[in-house]
């Protein structure tokens, strides 16, 4: 590549996938190839999907409408208490079987040609089935149970529900493994959560842009000037990076250091920080102790789409969705808890203006990554690099690192197939695509 006038001369674009963690190809977040592999690979393929909150749907009869990729689902609570997932598909002709996100139902019937499902998604009746006057209808060997949309496999954590469309995964809990379901302990553990609201945020990005942001603690108390300026989260706090071995899932998490000396390293970096702006109301940012620790910050992400927070007492689910290469649906849920005391749910009231769209803390995660999307344009054939904190995807009593990051690269090469050895051949992923890939 002439790299003063940035063409390639006609030479064919390099799809190579670079041996090392620390180097991320820019194609990833462009192909169109790659994004439709994703869907069957890594949303339809062996992984759990957060769905939504058990929260949602309290009571026989209860639905709501989500997400595995592109795929409609439905989740439901049927008479006998338990909760079932299927495709939001009729099996006739591909209809969405129900049009509102949340409601109640005894049954689904579809618009389009009235074909009734129960709420764990079998097919119970066909209109006009026997036809009209003795002509026309179902054919004599049309059998109900042979039709309906898939079912998914479900798990429940601490009223998370996560679904997958595949037989082939672990339990939940081996899934997770054991320091991220403590962690999601801490936050949900011996408390019932209640829905205090929801957002819905388009994204002009790769999902992936975004699956990396809540991974890098790195960005944190440099991008997002509120958390410097009031003290919330700086990089000399104590804390820590936890990465689980498969690299998919990770915690980030920081403290009160109530021995901690006031730190230069902001300002004697130029980084901006302590600015001159104040909050009109300060008592905002007053709280209280959240599960009786020191941690006023904790992300924690679930490989592909789901992040559980703690930013001071503003606990929330986010739900990452892909739709388009340059296009992610992100689903906020702000939560308080059946035990709080009025004063307790009032300051989670206050501090949910700290996340989502137009959050002080999160509105700036809500641009970068379009300003990334529209900045490797045209740089197909370049690379991301990650090199902060080391080569390696593993867990770091330092938050000043992209270790988390290099782990969602981890997890995602492994779920895509791009992890051959050098001479292996290549996974199939498009016509047209012309992926080489090697072992980190």
């Amino acid at each position: 590549m002439d790299r003063l006038t940035g063409t390639t001369a006609g030479r064919a674009p390099d799809r190579s996938w670079p041996r090392s963690l620390t180097r991320v190809p820019y194609w990833v977040f462009q192909d169109e190839a790659v994004y439709r592999a994703e869907q069957d690979r890594i949303f339809h393929g062996p992984h759990w999907s957060y769905l939504c909150l058990e929260a949602e749907f309290a009571e026989p009869g209860d639905f709501c409408a989500t997400f595995i990729g592109e795929q409609p689902v439905l989740v439901t609570r049927d008479v006998d208490g338990e909760v079932y997932a299927f495709e939001n598909r009729c099996a006739h002709r591909g209809a969405l079987i129900a049009m509102a996100d949340h409601g109640k139902a005894r049954d689904f019937t579809c618009v389009y040609h009235a074909w009734t499902y129960n709420l764990q998604g079998d097919l119970t009746a066909v209109a006009f089935a026997e036809g009209v006057g003795g002509k026309g209808g179902m054919p004599p060997n049309f059998c109900l149970s042979d039709h309906g949309p898939r079912k998914l496999r479900i798990a429940v954590v601490h009223g998370l529900v996560f679904g997958t469309l595949s037989n082939d995964l672990p339990d939940i809990e081996e899934y997770l493994g054991e320091e991220i379901l403590d962690r999601i302990d801490r936050v949900l553990g011996g408390r019932k959560p209640v829905v205090l609201g929801r957002f819905a945020q388009r994204l002009p990005n790769n999902w992936k842009l975004y699956a990396e942001n809540v991974r890098d603690s790195y960005h944190a108390s440099i991008l997002h000037l509120f958390f410097t300026t009031f003290g919330i989260n700086r990089l000399s706090q104590r804390g820590a990076i936890i990465v689980d071995e498969s690299g998919g899932h990770h915690v980030s998490y920081s403290a009160i250091d109530r021995t901690a000396v006031a730190s230069n390293e902001y300002r004697d970096q130029k980084i901006r920080s302590d600015s001159e702006y104040q909050l009109a109301d300060p008592s905002l940012l007053e709280g209280f102790s959240e599960v009786g620790d020191d941690v006023t910050l904790q992300i924690l992400s679930v490989y592909p789409g789901f992040v559980l927070q703690q930013i001071q007492n503003s606990v929330a689910v986010r739900q990452i969705l892909p739709r388009g290469t340059d296009d992610t649906l992100l689903n906020w849920t702000y939560l308080g808890f059946e035990s709080d005391t009025e004063e307790q749910r009032l300051v989670r009231m206050k501090q949910s203006n700290l996340v989502g769209p137009a959050g002080y803390v999160s509105m700036e995660d809500g641009g970068i990554g379009g300003f990334v999307q529209r900045g490797i344009a045209g740089a197909s054939d370049e690379y991301a690099t990650l090199q902060m904190g080391g080569d390696t995807a593993e867990s770091s009593e330092s938050r000043v690192t992209e270790a988390s990051v290099r782990g969602f690269w981890l997890a995602y090469r492994e779920s895509m197939g791009f992890v051959p050895d050098d001479d292996a051949p290549l996974p199939e992923i498009g016509k047209h695509e012309r992926t080489r890939v090697v072992r980190a």
